[in-house]
């Protein structure tokens, strides 16, 4: 597994041959988020984000698994416009949009996740690579964080 991770704002981790992806990948980001000042979150708004982005990492990890045939990468790469989670994986088809689960599926595990995706991101997608594709998904970096970064 190869990672690289520094107080700048852009964080490699690689994942391909790895195991217990998803809980590797939440805890690369929690260190990311603490590195970046997003944690310990001081106020209910930077808390709720920083939960958000470790949700929307978990999801994107593990549609890698069950969609992608495992995960490459994650890359975290915040600006202070927006913090951008991309995953990339074998796979060359991109993720099909979030539908309501049918009425047999209500209540049951699975298939949610690009619902959850689309509904705390504020933008998400996916682009071709060289051996299959990347998954994105941006959210804003809440303006607790962009203080603290401008010293205030």
């Amino acid at each position: 597994m190869e990672q690289r991770g520094s107080p700048g704002r852009t964080w490699y981790l690689g994942l391909d041959g790895t195991s217990d992806v998803v809980t590797r990948s939440r805890d690369f980001a929690r260190r990311a988020l603490t590195a970046w000042r997003w944690l310990p979150a001081a106020e209910e708004e930077e808390q709720a984000a920083a939960d958000d982005v470790l949700l929307l990492v978990s999801e994107v990890v593990a549609n890698a698994c069950l969609h992608g045939g495992g995960p490459g990468s994650l890359v975290l790469d915040c600006t202070e416009e927006r913090l951008r989670i991309e995953v990339t994986d074998a796979n060359p088809e991109p993720p099909v949009s979030a539908r309501p689960p049918s009425p047999a599926r209500r209540g049951r595990p699975g298939g949610h996740g690009l619902l959850i995706v689309e509904r705390l991101s504020r933008s998400w997608g996916s682009r071709p690579r060289s051996g299959g594709k990347c998954v994105w998904v941006e959210v804003a970096v809440p303006s607790p964080v962009l203080r603290a970064w401008a010293g205030g």
